[in-house]
């Protein structure tokens, strides 16, 4: 685990210099088949991640968002989402991040959550979470009153999931925003946020979020409170507040 926790780290600095090249360059946004937008940023970071990795482990799976599956039976699988959050990066905000998870046959083993501007490297392996070195855990709440929420897309969750249900648990929290994508799941792991809800999700956005949040001391599943492996949607909180949400969300 140590081996791939420093290739992690190399993963997301190489990917990350070529991410800061781009970012408020004035890059051209192009629409893939689901109109979600990609850049040349997207592709050009998990070109050189998929190259690194079939360097140094070319016995390992790769699953990418932008270059879809290599190996696809290999027992040790790299899924790499390079800029998660392509909506912020080409607004110019620091919401977005690399996602880079390790899974052994099926589950996650290793999760990243890397802001390169920022320099920001989140790393969890289900029993520790550390930011640049420093172990960090979700904060202790107990009270919704008292909660920070956070979500990616409210419309999103009116299109995907029980809308009403959620305005009403937004409510009740002391703060609501849209610090969403993977930034959301980082503000949760470090402290600075108590709930964060996807309404829908690819593979290649929760798998790396699982050991970050787990490791960091919080609850993640789907929004039914089932194993976010097998899911499509996500639901991560303190360890108190989670069993409230799942059934506010019912």
């Amino acid at each position: 685990m140590n081996e791939f926790k420093l290739f992690a780290k190399h993963l997301a600095q190489v990917s990350g210099e070529i991410i800061n090249m781009y970012f408020r360059s004035g890059v051209a946004v192009a629409e893939k088949d689901d109109n979600s937008p990609v850049t040349i940023a997207d592709k050009k970071a998990e070109e050189i991640l998929r190259l690194e990795i079939m360097k140094e482990f070319p016995d390992h799976g790769i699953l990418g968002e932008e270059f879809g599956e290599h190996n696809p039976d290999a027992e040790y699988k790299w899924i790499l989402d390079p800029i998660d959050g392509t909506k912020s990066f080409i607004c110019g905000t620091v919401t977005f991040g690399t996602l880079i998870a390790l899974t052994y046959r099926g589950n996650p083993v290793l999760g990243v959550i890397n802001q390169p501007v920022l320099g920001e490297f989140l790393i969890g392996d289900n029993e520790s979470a550390e930011l640049n070195g420093v172990k960090v855990n979700v904060r202790e709440c107990n009270d919704i009153s008292k909660a920070v929420l956070l979500t990616t897309d409210h419309f999103y969750m009116h299109k995907y999931q029980n809308g009403p249900a959620f305005d009403l648990l937004a409510k009740e929290a002391k703060i609501y925003r849209n610090w969403g994508d993977c930034y959301g799941y980082y503000l949760l792991a470090t402290g600075y946020a108590d709930i964060m809800i996807d309404p829908i999700m690819h593979v290649w956005d929760s798998m790396a979020v699982i050991p970050v949040i787990r490791g960091a001391g919080g609850i993640i599943t789907d929004i039914n409170g089932n194993d976010p492996v097998k899911g499509d949607s996500i639901v991560a909180a303190s360890p108190s507040l989670h069993d409230y949400v799942i059934k506010s969300l019912a």
